[in-house]
């Protein structure tokens, strides 16, 4: 192979979970809080100032140690998800949150430390050569820190949330890594197929008859256990919630919307427009439905191939895919392109189809190392070609941040998602305009189209679903047979009833309502597809010209807002629907594309 298909982790840390470097590491960061934790307990603002050299000296201190943590964190995560029955990787979850709780205890400290400033004192101080360029971050950092409850609370709230919050995110991962999805072939042979390995066969096979089998094996395999997802689930929100109320927030959107740097207005405008533009994608999964010969499809057919005529299913070999997604990158930015490259021929990318690996895919960041580590299971589809350009995307937004100051790069889901998805946008639209025939062009067309009814019918239903399901366990634990009744009444919503039958386990399998520490893993999807989708749209104008402005856009998204960066590079405002209705129809055209090119498989 021209690529390897499996990632390198011991330029990391060798030795894998237990290795001795790691242990060393976590041992010198051990030393390293408690040095900060007395660093910022003994600061007194009024004696440092006016050039405030303690506080640069324990800000240098809190990046450093901010970067260690994910460094390890990002290391043991891959470990984990490529074999997830590692269960020293476990372990040393356990230890990472404890460290990162108290991260967040001596962050507490620094943000109350800014509180007690006056208001004249504060802007004096943001004012300075050393903390303009972070002024976004810090004056972030006191806002929240005027709704913390006393130091000793908040540490009590951390320490707490390693075995409790924390802890019944980890619970899942447990209950995730035994399940097995039973598969039997045309052979009669009958495997056991782990959970990512199940979802590409259940969504990607083209034989109806393999995806119906494997789809009532997941629903199966997922329901099994049915009380223990309901307990996990319910004991996150409740953990939750109960932070929520002792720092007198009632609203549970109002964290999330904080997480993503933006404004409540700007959530109603973007799902009040997808709601009203849904028709034409229930045309588009009606006409599917008829090109299968069915009169709806069912849950599993959503994503399924489109084989027309003589048309065969494209594949792509590893190999073949990361070229595709480099050649096509070059179109748009050669920096891009290169980057690509050189993350593949080092090894970044764990892509191999095997047993024991975790479902899904992501993109993690390495600071320390500058670099990342991608996730995924590849099997040769133009969707897993489309999926690697999106992973990609997130590693080359980190790559064009790697100069700014520390704090200045963390930026939010929501935008994170932009750089993916302008990536697999790419790759997608560059898979439909190399097909040679109608036939062909008609199943790559379908397999771009996946994103867009995710983004505005699955990520809605998924958004549905945990808006109703926290609104009632504000009243007390919800059911395992309440959360499928919730899920299955969100995707009739959500898919305007246009499916013959739907996924009410789909809450169980999907890791994003257990992830910790990013309440309502959902809308932010949307919000970066359609935030790129109106990025594409400028760059395909622009041309040559575009990918310096590309990258402004990408370094700004860790120090500003979600509407202030949409008005500072791309001049609309977020709030209104004009925005999101002009992203959405792009992608009306490609729905009326398909129509009029399977009108005739349907009339005959």
């Amino acid at each position: 192979m021209k690529y390897s298909i499996n990632w390198d982790l011991g330029s990391i840390f060798p030795g894998g979970s237990q290795s001795p470097q790691l242990k060393e590491k976590i041992t010198q960061m051990e030393k390293e809080l408690t040095t900060l934790s007395t660093q910022v307990q003994q600061w007194k603002p009024e004696e440092d100032k006016p050039e405030y050299d303690r506080l640069k000296e324990i800000l240098n201190v809190q990046d450093k140690l901010d970067n260690g943590l994910t460094q390890a964190f990002t290391f043991v995560e891959a470990v984990h998800s490529a074999n997830v029955n590692d269960t020293h990787a476990v372990a040393l979850y356990g230890k990472l949150f404890d460290l990162m709780s108290r991260q967040q205890t001596i962050a507490t400290i620094l943000n109350k430390a800014f509180v007690a400033f006056s208001d004249e004192e504060w802007e004096h101080l943001l004012e300075h050569s050393s903390f303009q360029p972070i002024a976004f971050v810090l004056d972030e950092s006191r806002t929240h820190g005027k709704e913390l409850l006393s130091e000793r609370e908040e540490a009590l709230i951390n320490q707490l949330s390693v075995d409790g919050f924390q802890g019944w995110s980890n619970h899942y991962d447990s209950l995730v890594a035994k399940v097995k999805i039973p598969y039997t072939n045309k052979e009669g042979q009958t495997i056991e197929l782990s959970a990512g390995q199940a979802q590409n066969k259940m969504y990607g096979d083209p034989d109806p008859e393999v995806r119906e089998q494997v789809f009532a094996a997941w629903e199966t395999a997922w329901s099994n256990d049915t009380s223990l997802f309901a307990d996990t689930l319910n004991h996150l929100a409740g953990f939750r919630l109960a932070n929520y109320k002792a720092h007198h927030v009632d609203d549970f959107l109002k964290r999330p919307l904080e997480y993503n740097r933006m404004k409540q207005e700007t959530l109603d405008a973007m799902w009040q427009s997808v709601s009203r533009h849904k028709q034409p994608f229930v045309d588009y999964l009606n006409r599917k439905a008829a090109l299968f010969g069915k009169e709806k499809l069912d849950w599993q057919d959503i994503e399924a191939p489109i084989i027309m005529g003589q048309a065969e299913p494209k594949h792509y070999t590893f190999d073949e895919g990361v070229d595709f997604i480099i050649d096509n990158f070059n179109k748009f930015s050669p920096k891009m392109a290169d980057f690509a490259k050189y993350a593949l021929e080092n090894s970044w990318v764990e892509a191999e189809d095997r047993p024991g690996k975790a479902p899904g895919g992501y993109c993690s960041d390495l600071p320390e190392s500058q670099e990342s580590r991608i996730f995924m299971t590849y099997s040769n589809s133009p969707n897993e070609v489309a999926t690697l350009a999106h992973e990609i995307g997130h590693a080359f937004h980190s790559d064009v941040m790697r100069d700014l100051p520390i704090k200045n790069q963390h930026y939010a889901m929501n935008v994170a998602e932009t750089a993916s998805t302008f990536a697999e946008m790419i790759v997608a639209d560059a898979t439909v305009k190399d097909a040679e025939t109608d036939e062909e062009r008609i199943t790559l067309l379908d397999t771009k189209m996946q994103n867009a009814l995710a983004m505005f019918l699955n990520i809605h239903a998924r958004f549905l679903f945990e808006t109703r399901f926290y609104t009632e366990r504000k009243q007390g634990i919800v059911t395992g047979e309440r959360l499928n009744e919730i899920m299955t009444e969100a995707q009739k919503e959500a898919y305007q009833n246009a499916l013959g039958s739907y996924h009410p386990a789909f809450w169980s399998s999907k890791l994003h309502f257990y992830i910790a520490d990013v309440p309502f893993y959902n809308f932010p999807y949307t919000f970066g597809y359609l935030f790129s989708l109106g990025i594409y749209a400028r760059s395909l104008e622009e041309g040559a010209d575009f990918e310096d402005q590309y990258i402004a856009l990408l370094r700004d998204t860790g120090s500003m807002t979600t509407e202030d960066l949409a008005m500072k590079h791309l001049g609309v405002d977020l709030t209104k629907p004009d925005f999101w209705e002009s992203g959405i129809k792009i992608m009306e055209k490609d729905v009326e594309t398909f129509l009029s090119l399977t009108e005739a498989y349907v009339n005959e």
